[in-house]
Order: structure tokens, then C-alpha cells, then sequence
């Protein structure tokens, strides 16, 4: 996510936008070799007091995707679990490389990354879907009067980290608007606002949920659009809790006991968005997040029901953190044709990887 130099008494350590956040997969240089020599030896251990020890590695900075895991650990869904939870830093290889060579146990990913992984040899899976439509906005300063819808991006510069599937979903955005789907790019240094603010771009991506409420609350405002208004099918935000298959194979009874624990963690917070938000400053305080702040993007999240239809999840007709493959298939899909697939060797795969196959849903609770 970007980091707001107008609301430095939010947060004061430097993050990065959306694209290299949640959609870094598309720009990574793993390969089967690392992969395979790596291999997964996982951290779990005993503690002095007989819990399993178990790390959850974050994927950016701590923030309200991943405030399940936080509340988690405070109310003591874990302990009664019989787990002692390490929740880590992100390291420098990612999230989703430090699960799958054993560095972590657990981490919060999205299901567009596994799949990129996939085809690069990685053995990861998805055993918790925390959020079920994206969030993703694709945005100018509102002081840019040149831009007032998508087609208006043609011609103009795009604050990017390099991500073959950013450069996909915009070009179809500007398409479908009418446009060419033609456009400049330059890489972001440390943040997309900072990129915009000088004028070295002139649009970029941004959270809904996060930097859409920094932009709100503290500024610069923003004017923006979002993917499905704009052609691009299906949920690219399959926010969600991952592990490595060889962790599911070898110790089934962690991996259940941490899902259902985080589980029970992201319906608390989903349903008391306030007194979850108290819990994350508190639990998190490296990350020198404002308690007002958290909160309005608790709420943003649960009045747009992010995380699925609360009276469904109420009701038992959906289980929280239930996968869904048929949205991610679309958006797989879609990447696929748009060419933004690459294997190991970075040759171009025009078949999308099956996200039925990246999936389970065994170890929730019903």
C-alpha cells in the first residue's frame, strides 16, 4: 500500500502500493530450482508451555486485511487452540516464497499470487478466503482535471512496480471505456502518492479499504475507478490465509487448528469492526496506526461487505472463509488470455492455472 506523506500521524514507515503488495507474485524471479532446493521444513516446535509454536508471516505492513490473525492472538483463540503464534515481518523473498521453502508456516497472500506461483513450481495453497470482491482502485489526484474516466488514462503515465497483470487489468479498463489501451509507465521509488504528487505519473493503484480511506480522511483526494465497472471479470483481491501443501500433508492438525483460530478471529472482527480496530493498534504498534483510521476502514470493509454478506455468514448459507474458485477462475482466466502468465523461465502460458487446484476448505469450521 502507499505510504501518505500528508498523514504521517497514521503511519510513519514507508509502504508500497497495491501492486507490489498484493500483486507481486506477477513480478517474482522464483524459480522450480530455488524451490526445489529450499524445500519446506516448517517452523513448528513445542514452547515452555506445551503450545505449538507456529509462524504467520505478514505480507505488507500490518493493516485490517490482516486483523483476523491480530485478534486472534489477543482473545486467546489460538492458546485455546493449542498454538503460541509468532506473526513475523515480512521478509524480503515474500510472503508466499517464505511459506513455501518452510521459512513460515503461514501467511496472508491472495489466490492470484498462488497461482503465479504455481506455474513457477511452488506447492502453496489457500485454506482461508478472507475477502470476496475486490477492492483494488485504480486512481488519479482529483487536482488532475485531464482525468475523469478510465479512456482518459490512454496517453498518460502509470505509476508501476512492473506487474504484467496491472498493466493488463488498466489497458482493459481503458478499452472498454472506449480508449486505445495505450500507455506509459514508470517505476515507483517509495510510494504511488509521492509518484503522482511530483508529477512523474499521472495514475496509479491503490486499496479502497486502506489508501482510499487515507485519501478520504487526510488527502490528497483521489478520483478513481474500479475493475469491475470496467471490464475485468472476476475477484482479483482473493485475499486469504496460505500455507504449503507439504505443511497440510505432514501436520493436518496444525494447519486446522490455526485456519479455524484465524477463522474465528476474522468473524469477531467482521462482526465488532470497532473493538477489533482497538485490538490492531494495540497489537500492532510498530505500525503507529491511528485508531480513527482502522476503524473507518473496519467499517468501509463491512458496510461494503468485503468479506462476504454478513446475514449470509449469519445464517450458515456461506461459511466464513470458504474459497471461491469461480471468481478467481474468471479473473485466471482473463489473465491468461491477456498474456500475463509467465512459467519459470518467464515464457509466456496462455493457460490459466485451475483455481479449484490451489484450494481447500477442509479445515474450516461449519
Amino acid at each position: 500500500m502507499s505510504h501518505l506523506p500528508q498523514a504521517a500521524h497514521v503511519r510513519q514507515h514507508t509502504t508500497t502500493s497495491i501492486i507490489s503488495r498484493i500483486r507481486a507474485g506477477f513480478a517474482a524471479t522464483l524459480t522450480i530450482a530455488v524451490i526445489a532446493s529450499l524445500g519446506a521444513c516448517g517452523t513448528a516446535g513445542t514452547s515452555a508451555n506445551g503450545l505449538t509454536k507456529t509462524t504467520f508471516m505478514l505480507s505488507w505492513a500490518p493493516d485490517t486485511n490482516h486483523i483476523g490473525v491480530y485478534v486472534a492472538k489477543h482473545n486467546g483463540y489460538f492458546k485455546r487452540a493449542g498454538l503460541d503464534v509468532d506473526i513475523v515481518a515480512v521478509a524480503q523473498a515474500g510472503a508466499e516464497q517464505s511459506v513455501n521453502n518452510g521459512v513460515a508456516d503461514f501467511a496472508l497472500s491472495n489466490l492470484t499470487n498462488v497461482s503465479t506461483y504455481s506455474l513457477k513450481g511452488a506447492t502453496l495453497k489457500q485454506v482461508l478466503q478472507v475477502q470476496r470482491k475486490p477492492s483494488a482502485i485504480w486512481c488519479s489526484l482529483a487536482s488532475n482535471t485531464s482525468i475523469t474516466r478510465p479512456r482518459d488514462f490512454d496517453g498518460k503515465t502509470f505509476a508501476t512496480f512492473g506487474s504484467n497483470e496491472s498493466d493488463a487489468v488498466i489497458k482493459q479498463m481503458i478499452q472498454t471505456d472506449g480508449g486505445k489501451g495505450q500507455f506509459d509507465k514508470v517505476t515507483v521509488g517509495t510510494s504511488t502518492f509521492q509518484t503522482l504528487s511530483s508529477g512523474k505519473a499521472d495514475f496509479g493503484g491503490f486499496y479502497a479499504t486502506w489508501e482510499g480511506v487515507q485519501a478520504d480522511m487526510y488527502g490528497p483526494k483521489l478520483n478513481c475507478f474500479t475493475e469491475p465497472d470496467y471490464g475485468v471479470p472476476g475477484n482479483a483481491d482473493s485475499i486469504g490465509i496460505i500455507t504449503n501443501s507439504k505443511t497440510i500433508k505432514n501436520n493436518p492438525k496444525l494447519v486446522k487448528a490455526f485456519t479455524q483460530a484465524a477463522q474465528q478471529g476474522y468473524e469477531y472482527a467482521y462482526a465488532h469492526p470497532d473493538k477489533a480496530a482497538q485490538i490492531l493498534v494495540d497489537e500492532a504498534p510498530e505500525a503507529n496506526l491511528k485508531l480513527a483510521f482502522v476503524k473507518r476502514s473496519m467499517h468501509v470493509i463491512v458496510d461494503g461487505q468485503y468479506w462476504g454478506n454478513p446475514k449470509d455468514i449469519a445464517s450458515g448459507k456461506l461459511v466464513f472463509g470458504t474459497n471461491d474458485t469461480v471468481s478467481t477462475q474468471q479473473y485466471f482466466d482473463f489473465l491468461a488470455n491477456a498474456g500475463a502468465y509467465a512459467d519459470a523461465s518467464g515464457k509466456v502460458v496462455r493457460t490459466a492455472p485451475k483455481a479449484k487446484d490451489l484450494v481447500t476448505d477442509r479445515f474450516l469450521a461449519r
